[in-house]
């Protein structure tokens, strides 16, 4: 044991990392999945996307300013908070309404707490619950992809047929409740692989968010704990509901690779900021996003569930992170 511990007078720092280089690495682990947002729904993609990080590197700075603070915005954070919360919204939404969530994920969802490294909840889902709870429909307006129809008409939540050809979400409530076939959903494993599917920006190409987590599990910006914990999580719910009632729920996988859940497992659940320290808790933490998710896919009356999943767990950190104590090296101090 004592061969492997190096003595040396702080800081104790075993990797060059900074709270800049780790914001860089999402960023770019975020590339693929921008690129088929753009593939997909062209210049709205863009537009959005820059709202929402001008958005909030502005009230960063603003923020600051006020509170007669250095500056943190060359940090990155503000840009890694407004690209997801971009790629969290649907495509048809306006450009201001991207740029008020991005003012708001910021002013309230951070700056409030006291700025990166206080803030309790994962900035950019205060941001879409804020949108979601204030402009409901503009929040459940999905778009068809460019590939699918080069005009990208946007489709309300009323219009049956477009939902179920543009979500497979869609058809997989449509199904719980016995209006569709959960077959049709299923179906759509390769359009959701590839992206060819309604949803919001950055959830459409589920292989351009493994590549996008890969990247980070292999530069250890993340840890495999908290992705792993989701993914499995949600798979055994999902696996449950599949088994006894395969006539209304979608299969295992394709709950997987639709919808938010591989954005949710990659690039917002493991947040080090709101998410546990701990091995032990990240684990608890990522167990309870995937079950939380897949609860309100199977029960409740929205077709996804992460937001909500994430803000809840992100409340419950602190007390997973009571229970889940890290024990020093050499074990507990004497009483």
């Amino acid at each position: 044991m004592l061969d492997r511990i190096t003595v040396s007078p702080a800081p104790h720092i075993s990797k060059a990392h900074s709270t800049r280089s780790i914001m860089l690495d999402v960023i770019i682990a975020l590339v693929p999945a921008m690129v088929m947002a753009v593939v997909y729904f062209r210049m709205q993609a863009v537009m959005i996307t820059a709202a929402c990080v001008i958005a909030c590197v502005a009230t960063e700075w603003v923020c600051n300013v006020i509170r007669r603070k250095g500056q943190s915005i060359d940090d990155l954070s503000a840009v890694v908070t407004g690209v997801i919360l971009a790629f969290s919204l649907p495509p048809a939404v306006p450009v201001w309404l991207a740029a008020l969530g991005g003012v708001f994920a910021i002013a309230i969802g951070k700056m409030v707490f006291g700025g990166l490294g206080s803030n309790t909840f994962n900035p950019a889902m205060v941001g879409r619950a804020f949108l979601t709870a204030s402009f409901g429909m503009l929040m459940t307006t999905w778009t068809v992809p460019a590939t699918i129809d080069p005009a990208m008409p946007a489709i309300s939540p009323a219009n049956t047929e477009a939902i179920t050809q543009a979500t497979p979400l869609g058809w997989s409530k449509d199904a719980i409740k016995g209006k569709a076939d959960p077959q049709i959903a299923n179906r759509q494993l390769s359009a959701a692989a590839t992206g060819q599917v309604g949803g919001c920006l950055g959830e459409t190409s589920a292989l351009a968010l493994i590549v996008g987590g890969v990247y980070l599990l292999v530069k250890r910006t993340i840890s495999f704990h908290i992705p792993a914990a989701v993914l499995i999580s949600a798979a055994v719910f999902a696996g449950l509901g599949f088994m006894f009632k395969p006539e209304a729920y979608m299969s295992p996988v394709m709950h997987l690779a639709s919808g938010s859940l591989l954005f949710c497992a990659f690039f917002i659940a493991t947040d080090p900021v709101t998410a546990p320290l701990p091995a032990k808790g990240m684990w608890l933490f990522g167990a309870g996003v995937g079950a939380l998710v897949m609860l309100i896919r199977m029960v409740g009356e929205y077709p996804e569930g992460v937001m909500f999943a994430i803000l809840l767990m992100n409340a419950a950190t602190p007390l997973i992170d009571r229970f889940c104590k890290l024990v020093p090296i050499g074990g507990k101090a004497n009483a």
